[in-house]
């Protein structure tokens, strides 16, 4: 049940946007995956390519301009690098992994911000949030099943991407605490990943079939509409209400990758979903409680 602080209506919006948000992340993943044995780089470049002209039409729009507070720069360079990590890492198990898994384990993002929320905000954690992200890992242990080989590899570049993740959203958090603008924060960061990458770019560039252009714009786009319809959800409805309708993705995931590329996680997988997914259904369902009295 929506809050008494909410109208219905927007509750329902909010559901809506954050469950429209959840498909365009999870088509973005199997558009990366479908371009094919590409760099890593050079899909992040046209991944964020798109993000950076969606953001600059957005501001565009709005007639404020691009205009960055002086005193977020640093923060800003900070949320830039480590979300710029998020993404390589993600794409890099994306393509090595079966995609439902490299999206489960990138929703071990705000778990992530819980702990570094410790160094950048000096928030301290309650002994329960503490105990989610406990729990969250025992989760991730059954979907990464950690090998002396090469094996583990891609799944521990989905956690790397999940901490770059969380990491850049505690910045978030706090530039949006300092007065900096959303549209300012998603163009600055898309310039800075497309700058970031392109010498590795120029340096080991594998040219493309126009399929795989097309691809990787289709996948700029649904990154962007990610963004967008996801900003617009929590514009409807806090996050406590409705954060938890945001693991359907792992959902559209998984039929993507059974109708699509022939593959379902196995049992093992599933345990580890059913972990972290429960675990998060516990904090959502806390923190509404909490929110009421």
């Amino acid at each position: 049940m929506p809050s008494t602080t909410e109208p219905k209506d927007n509750y329902v919006k909010g559901i809506l946007f954050i469950l429209g948000a959840a498909f365009c992340f999870a088509a973005m993943a199997v558009f990366v995956k479908l371009s094919g044995d590409l760099p890593v780089m050079q899909k992040s470049f046209f991944r964020n390519l798109v993000s950076a002209g969606a953001a600059a039409l957005a501001l565009g729009r709005s007639g404020e301009g691009f205009r960055i507070r002086r005193k977020c720069l640093p923060d800003l360079v900070l949320r830039s690098a480590f979300g710029t990590l998020g993404i390589l890492g993600n794409y890099w198990a994306i393509d090595h992994m079966n995609i439902a898994d490299a999206n489960m384990l990138n929703k071990l993002s705000p778990f992530f911000a819980i702990i570094m929320s410790v160094v950048i905000l000096k928030e301290v954690p309650s002994a329960f949030e503490w105990g989610t992200v406990a729990v969250a890992f025992i989760g991730a242990v059954f979907v990464i099943r950690p090998t002396a080989g090469a094996a583990s590899l891609p799944a521990l570049a989905a956690l790397l991407g999940a901490f770059g993740a969380g990491t850049a959203y505690t910045y978030i958090r706090k530039l949006s605490k300092e007065g900096e603008r959303g549209p300012v924060i998603v163009l600055f960061f898309s310039l800075f990943s497309c700058l970031s990458v392109l010498p590795f770019v120029i340096a080991g560039y594998e040219p493309m079939t126009l399929r795989q252009v097309l691809l990787l714009l289709g996948a700029g786009l649904f990154a962007a509409g990610g963004q967008f319809t996801v900003t617009a959800a929590y514009r409807y409805a806090p996050a406590r209400e409705i954060s938890i309708f945001d693991y359907s993705q792992i959902l559209w995931a998984a039929l993507f990758s059974f109708f699509i590329f022939g593959t379902l996680p196995d049992a093992w997988s599933f345990v580890g979903y059913a972990i972290i997914i429960g675990t998060a259904v516990v904090r959502w369902s806390r923190s509404r409680r909490s929110a009421e009295t």
